[in-house]
């Protein structure tokens, strides 16, 4: 089987859709196996929250190991902490001390960045945060604000927190990559451009999940134009438009020859991480869609 482009990255959606959210954190090295079977040599890992990121962290030198044995590249690496964003002081501080294990880890295993979902409103659930991937309205429908929220100070502290993120993030020379998803607060251009210009740290940066911002209704190539210098990497799938899903590329809606001419008039010249599948999609079979997007990539934009 023929290695793809190294800038083609074979996502942990990968190995959550075959294993389930979050996939056992002690399998780790052969989610790795599994990837590079595939013809990837370039791949993408997470820290779900506190148990996982621990059991991750617990492993990064036996995964540093294992990518240089197989001559693997890991640019991004997840670390999933939507706590980063509580209204409740001593969370955030817990959450803080797990991130900067997560820098740690990217660290060691060479990143350039680490990755998160942009932060959540400060909802409060009948139990605890719910561990889900998208807070669409079904999973919202049970949240509710403290009795005492207020926007301005909310926003307030939520901006010195992801200044502080960005700093920890730059003491270990990666970048902080936030990701758009239903049910956070930055999930377009506008409102990522709102929120880098409040932080205003050049290492936050914007990944670009083509099928969740088509989701919203957002226009790809413009929103492109406007983040152009804030993007360096690319969720990639497709999507039909009416919900969130992550489908093979050609499988959705998405008009592709656009979205690469916007691609090509901004210079970019980063990683696509293939972010296919998810209990949301329906994808049948996960290795052919990963393979085939892959070729889709390779003829669309590295043939260029």
């Amino acid at each position: 089987m023929k290695n793809f482009n190294s800038k083609i990255v074979c996502t942990y959606l990968y190995s959550i859709t075959k294993y389930g959210y979050p996939p056992p954190a002690e399998d780790t090295l052969n989610y790795i196996e599994e990837m590079t079977s595939l013809g990837f040599t370039t791949i993408e890992l997470e820290g779900i929250r506190e148990e996982h990121l621990t059991k991750v962290y617990d492993l990064r030198y036996k995964i540093k190991n294992s990518l240089e044995e197989k001559q693997l590249t890991l640019p991004y690496f997840c670390v999933v902490l939507p706590g980063l964003s509580s209204s409740d002081e001593k969370e955030r501080n817990k959450n803080i001390e797990l991130f900067k294990k997560g820098c740690e880890t990217a660290a060691i295993i060479e990143s350039k960045g680490v990755l998160d979902n942009s932060p959540i409103p400060p909802y409060q659930f009948p139990d605890e945060i719910p561990v889900i991937r998208h807070y669409e309205e079904e999973s919202l429908q049970s949240a509710f604000l403290p009795d005492n929220f207020n926007w301005e100070s909310y926003y307030e502290m939520l901006v010195s927190t992801f200044q502080n993120l960005c700093d920890i993030a730059a003491n270990y020379d990666l970048t902080y990559q936030l990701h758009p998803a239903s049910g956070v607060l930055i999930n377009s251009a506008d409102s990522f451009l709102h929120f880098y210009n409040s932080v205003g740290r050049e290492n936050l940066r914007f990944n670009f999940d083509t099928a969740n911002l088509f989701a919203i209704k957002e226009n790809l190539p413009l929103s492109l134009y406007k983040l152009k210098g804030h993007i360096d990497y690319i969720h990639f799938s497709d999507n039909c438009g009416n919900k969130v899903e992550h489908l093979e590329a050609g499988k959705g809606k998405i008009n592709w020859d656009n979205f690469f001419s916007a691609l090509k008039a901004i210079d970019f010249d980063g990683y696509f991480g293939l972010d296919i599948g998810g209990d949301e999609s329906g994808v049948q079979n996960l290795d052919e869609a990963y393979i085939n997007s892959a070729n889709f990539l390779e003829n669309k934009w590295f043939a260029k």
